[in-house]
């Protein structure tokens, strides 16, 4: 009974103050994760000190050099021991962590970078000369003298050379290397007005420069689209929409990509709240909740959206590398972000991609033949006239090569933008020619997306009709969920679901929605609030009924092998860009194709 217990030691533990070396290494550990990390922190620091240019020097993907020099203020000579303290700053003073304006504001990057690698900075401000000061490991050396034009530059070697055991968790050059390109590709675009440069010393002593991007003229939506146009190719300027929303204090501003040019990942989603690049989830769901009705689950749209609003109404103090942000009103930003979006595309009518008409003409290009044809391989000409005449087409009165209207089309169809209808081949495709080219139409996929469309406004103003459960379904669910589910209470109603509080956290199902049968309530309210507390608000319910009215459209529809008549393939034109969205079918995939009358052209060697 009175054994003692083996697991509880005679001696207490010393409480210790850690030494400031230990401090920063541990905070380094939240700071400086990886070579881009310290990139981020140093171009950040370069962006708020005002810098027109900004030049970033590497070697072996930042592992051993990083350096960054900018045309900022710089730091007086007093005070470069203070910007190697801890919690040291000039962006803020203190008094209120809610109203930031700066990139950085947390003092803690250069005293992290200074105990896990060799630093260097070197600065002036005008006025002044030049001063250094160096940190190894955390142990800092004197204010020099030093020789610098304007600006500082801030020299990092030897990057967890403190601590080599987080090297082992660095993946190699090339991987490290491109993830410093991608930091700074987002600031880049964060500040159009600012001139990049990120300069390679790997494999050669003089570098070689990787990324070059020249600082943008005009206004900011002028200079961001020039920006975008550098960073992203022209292929995305050519494809992007611009959005221009605000709602309740909250601007957003940017371009998003139509669904037809849709990724295969999310790497070309690019988010910023008051120009700070962040991942965060609710804005990566707002965006997911705006495609959702063009894009198939396995396709990612493609965007720069840029939230403004009062620093007070957001918190970027939520984790040292600021990659997160909290809205006071998380359902303004989404909303506004849904809205948006869906307003832009809405307005893009029947428009496509340009890269469906690139990807068909490079279907038409035939495979590169290096043969070198000689002139006694040539037929002679008697050969090449026999063989044009056997070619020669024969008209049967009784078959025709397509399907064709005995009556053309009016002239004045040649003007609309997906022009006349001349002909159907393979009874599923049409083929159109407009003023300066042809269009070529999939029935089935343009005519199912202007059903959905239909029974989509139908829904919207009729609203989704319930059905009434004989025997409400009762559902428990710990207190919180409950909760939350009832939160969403007007919300579920829309779209035909009433549920009712029933005591001790459980919730009653009373109605579903009529068109989606019989469902498993349970099953629904739990995949709901799972989308609640990953992404802070659910479609679950609103994706099943429009996957529902997708599956009716399809079916709805004109079926392929259908044979039409050129009124009703003219009718179809002209409805399809008279329809929002008609561009791409309820997946997302193109409905038409565009091919210009030069490109025709190039194909036959014409020009």
């Amino acid at each position: 009974m009175n054994a003692p217990n083996p697991k509880i030691s005679s001696d207490l533990p010393e409480i210790r103050q850690l030494d400031e070396v230990a401090v920063n290494r541990i905070a380094a550990g939240e700071v400086v994760e990886r070579p881009a990390s310290a990139v981020k922190e140093l171009v950040e620091n370069a962006l708020d000190a005002g810098a027109s240019r900004i030049e970033i020097a590497l070697k072996d993907g930042g592992k051993t050099l990083i350096r960054v020099k900018d045309t900022g203020h710089g730091i007086p000579a007093a005070a470069l021991p203070l910007a190697l303290s801890r919690h040291a700053t000039s962006k803020i003073d203190g008094s209120d962590l809610l109203n930031i304006h700066t990139f950085g504001f947390r003092g803690e990057a250069l005293p992290s970078m200074g105990a896990v690698g060799r630093l260097t900075i070197t600065s002036r401000i005008q006025g002044a000369d030049a001063a250094q000061i160096s940190v190894d490991g955390g142990e800092i050396g004197p204010v020099k003298p030093a020789a610098l034009s304007e600006g500082t530059v801030v020299e990092l070697r030897d990057l967890f050379h403190a601590t080599p055991a987080r090297l082992k968790f660095l993946r190699s050059d090339r991987a490290e290397t491109q993830a410093i390109h991608d930091v700074v590709k987002r600031l880049a675009m964060a500040e159009p007005h600012v001139g990049f440069t990120i300069r390679d010393y790997s494999s050669s002593e003089t570098g070689r420069v990787s990324f070059n991007t020249d600082p943008q003229s005009g206004d900011l939506l002028e200079a961001l689209s020039g920006r975008l146009r550098q960073i992203l190719g022209p292929e995305f300027a050519e494809n992007a929409l611009p959005i221009d929303g605000e709602r309740d204090g909250i601007t957003l501003t940017g371009f998003a990509a139509l669904p037809t040019y849709s990724r295969g990942s999310n790497v070309a989603q690019f988010l910023f709240v008051n120009g700070r690049p962040v991942r965060d989830k609710l804005l990566i769901g707002a965006l997911r909740g705006a495609y959702s009705d063009f894009l198939s689950h396995d396709r990612h749209p493609a965007c720069a959206l840029f939230l403004e609003c009062d620093p007070t109404q957001v918190d970027v103090n939520v984790h040292p590398a600021k990659a997160e942000v909290r809205f006071r009103q998380p359902g303004v930003a989404r909303g506004l972000i849904v809205s948006s979006l869906r307003q832009a595309l809405a307005e893009a009518g029947h428009r496509a991609s340009t890269t469906v008409a690139d990807a068909t003409l490079g279907a038409f290009r035939p495979e590169p033949n290096d043969v070198r044809v000689y002139q006694m391989d040539r037929p002679s000409l008697g050969a090449r006239q026999a063989a044009y005449e056997a070619q020669a087409p024969v008209f049967a009165e009784t078959q025709a090569p397509f399907a064709r209207s005995e009556e053309p089309a009016p002239e004045t169809d040649r003007d609309a933008p997906l022009g006349a209808a001349r002909a159907q081949v393979h009874e599923n495709y049409i083929i159109a020619q407009t003023a300066d080219g042809m269009v070529i139409v999939d029935q089935h996929a343009a005519h199912e997306r202007l059903v959905y469309e239909k029974l989509k406004r139908q829904m919207a103003e009729n609203g989704v009709a319930s059905q009434a459960l004989l025997i409400p379904e009762i559902v428990d669910f710990s207190e919180g969920d409950a909760e939350r589910l009832l939160a969403e209470t007007e919300t579920l109603a829309r779209f035909g679901l009433i549920v009712e509080p029933f005591g001790n956290g459980a919730i009653a199902v009373r109605e579903t929605p009529a068109i989606l049968g019989e469902i498993n309530a349970e099953a629904m309210l739990r995949d709901i609030l799972d989308e609640l507390d990953d992404l802070g608000q659910s479609q679950r319910l609103q994706d099943r009924i429009e996957a529902v009215l997708s599956r009716v459209a399809c079916h709805g529809s004109i079926r392929s092998g259908r044979w039409m008549r050129a009124e009703e393939m003219n009718a179809l034109l002209r409805e399809m860009e008279a329809t929002p969205h008609s561009g791409q079918c309820n997946h997302g995939r193109p409905t038409y194709v565009e091919l210009k009358l030069a490109d025709i052209e190039r194909l036959f060697g014409r020009t």
